[in-house]
């Protein structure tokens, strides 16, 4: 039915204003023209932090969890690869969380001072719930579709860039630095990776290609797209959830 089920995933024409939605939210707009406040991005940067030092790294364990080690010696290629997938993962985002702190110091933006956002708990309540109660391969095509969706993104944002000047403040070189993180080779060769990974185990575990494993997947990708388009904050709200601490 579907030789590779990102590619169908991908293809779904229901869900691309969907996705437009969420790889050209008016956040990545403004953050592309340099007009972000250096308070929104600060706001983003902080919720971004919960999902990259708390909720990623469980989300991985957990999948690293469901990898089968007492299955066929022909499943064991796979399992390893999975395995070295992951810890790769875990690895990035430790330098990941890092280096947005880093930018965070240097182009004084205030990363502390905000609450949690809805969105946020949302978010990574779907990480824990698909990882805990799901297959492994619907955890991994929930990893493929939110690195997806965010390489998306910030390559937008990079899009819009005006030619740098002298004259660009603090915040417009942290949308920069930023950006440019995010849209390195490394990182679509990475999103390539996973992707791949979550093809061989979706072809490994459903060879017919059940119209219901299909249906799983689909809800999978529309759930982490939704999720996607809510993360980015709208404005205002860096200054309704500004912490009192």
């Amino acid at each position: 039915m579907h030789s590779h089920i990102t590619q169908h995933l991908k293809d779904q024409a229901n869900l691309r204003p969907c996705y437009n939605a969420a790889t050209r939210h008016e956040f990545l707009t403004a953050a592309g023209t340099l007009t972000l406040s250096p308070a929104r991005l600060a706001f983003w940067l902080c919720q971004d932090r919960i999902y990259a030092a708390h909720a990623y790294p469980h989300f991985i364990g957990l999948l690293i969890s469901k990898i089968p080690f007492d299955g066929p010696a022909v499943e064991e290629e796979l399992n390893r690869e999975t395995l070295a997938l992951l810890t790769i993962c875990l690895e990035g985002i430790i330098r990941e969380v890092a280096f947005f702190e880093g930018v965070a110091t240097e182009w004084k933006l205030d990363i502390d001072g905000w609450k949690e956002r809805k969105a946020t708990r949302d978010y990574t309540a779907e990480m824990a719930r698909v990882a805990s109660v799901g297959s492994l391969e619907e955890g991994l095509v929930f990893l493929w579709a939110m690195e997806q969706v965010y390489l998306d993104a910030w390559k937008y944002v990079k899009s819009l860039f005006p030619p740098q000047s002298d004259s660009e403040d603090y915040t417009a070189n942290a949308i920069r630095q930023l950006t440019n993180n995010w849209t390195r080779p490394e990182f679509e060769e990475f999103v390539q990776k996973v992707e791949a990974l979550a093809n061989k185990h979706f072809a490994r575990r459903h060879h017919g290609h059940s119209h219901s494993a299909v249906r799983a997947m689909e809800s999978i990708w529309e759930r982490a797209v939704e999720l996607e388009e809510m993360f980015w904050p709208n404005q205002g709200e860096d200054t309704l959830l500004r912490s009192n601490a």
